[in-house]
């Protein structure tokens, strides 16, 4: 699933380089860390948040096929 975030990510912004992205995974959940440079922070989140509300739902729909909860948080 990080691979799919990754690529996801990375395809929004200018700087690909400084996209970094953690994995902390428990039982049942996984919570995702994105950090991307200041300048490409508008990009991922979109216009009301709407992008990140997007990427927050095409990776739900993944981690409901393998039976696990996600979370993704975008930090400056």
């Amino acid at each position: 699933m990080k691979e799919i975030l990754e690529v996801i990510i990375k395809n929004l912004v200018i700087n690909q380089d400084e996209v970094s992205i953690t994995e902390n995974t428990n039982a049942k959940s996984v919570c995702y860390e994105v950090k991307v440079a200041k300048e490409d922070m508008g990009k991922v989140i979109g216009k009301q948040g709407k992008m990140a509300k997007s990427i927050r739902t095409v990776m739900k729909a993944i981690a409901n096929q393998e039976h696990k909860r996600v979370n993704i948080e975008f930090l400056d």
